[in-house]
C-alpha cells in the first residue's frame, strides 16, 4: 500500500507518449484549437500523419501538403474547413512564453506554478536548458542554484535531472524547439530602494 509503479519511459513508452501529448495540448500548455485528447488518440494511430511527439504537430500541415493522397482533409471527421481551421491553430502557437513551454514539456512535479517561477528565475530556454543539462549530469553548483528559487525543491530538482538525462526526451525537445519561439519571462525586478 502506498506504492506506486511508473513507467519511466517518457517519450519512449506509447501510453505515456499519447498522454504527454495531451498535457502538451492542453489548454494551460499550447491550448491548440481543434487538436483535443480525441484529435490526438487519432493523430497517434494514424498510419499516414501520425503524431508521436509533440514536434510531429507542427509538421502535420508540411507532410499533409507533400503526400496529396493523404490529404487530411479525405479523412473521417475532417473537412477542408475544419483542416484550415487546425492548421491555422497550429500555427498560431508557434510562439510561445517560457512557463507555458516548460509546462508543456509535461515534467514530473513541474506545475503550471513551477513553470511560471523557473521561467522567471532563468529568464530564457537558453538559460533553463542549460541549467538542466547541469543537474542532469549531476553538477552540485547547479543544483544549489535551482534550489535556491522559490518554491522549487528537492523532488522537482531531480525530476528536472531525470527528464533532461534521458535521450528520447532531449530528442524530442530539440526536434520542438527547433520549431518554435520561445518568448523570454521577464525577469523579476530588483528592490533598488
Amino acid at each position: 500500500e502506498g506504492k506506486v509503479r511508473r513507467c519511466s519511459g517518457e517519450f519512449a513508452c506509447p501510453y505515456q507518449q499519447v498522454e504527454h501529448l495531451k498535457h502538451f495540448v492542453s489548454r494551460r500548455a499550447f491550448d491548440i484549437e481543434g487538436l483535443g485528447e480525441k484529435q490526438i488518440e487519432f493523430f497517434f494511430q494514424d498510419p499516414d500523419l501520425p503524431v508521436r511527439t509533440p514536434a510531429d504537430i507542427f509538421t502535420l500541415a508540411e507532410r499533409d501538403a507533400a503526400e496529396p493522397v493523404k490529404k487530411l482533409r479525405n479523412k473521417e471527421g475532417f473537412g477542408e474547413i475544419s483542416v484550415r481551421n487546425l492548421f491555422a491553430a497550429i500555427e498560431s502557437r508557434r510562439v510561445i512564453g517560457l512557463d507555458r513551454f516548460i509546462f508543456a514539456l509535461g515534467i514530473r512535479h513541474v506545475g503550471e506554478t513551477t513553470a511560471k517561477v523557473m521561467a522567471r528565475a532563468f529568464g530564457s530556454w537558453a538559460a533553463f536548458e542549460a541549467a538542466a543539462f547541469r543537474v542532469a549530469k549531476g553538477d552540485l553548483e547547479a543544483r544549489e542554484e535551482m534550489d535556491a528559487i522559490d518554491q522549487v525543491g528537492d523532488t522537482v530538482i531531480e525530476a528536472v535531472g531525470r527528464y533532461f538525462s534521458e535521450e528520447h526526451n532531449l530528442a524530442a525537445v530539440e526536434k520542438l524547439v527547433a520549431r518554435l519561439t520561445i518568448v523570454d519571462a521577464e525577469k523579476p525586478k530588483a528592490d533598488t530602494a
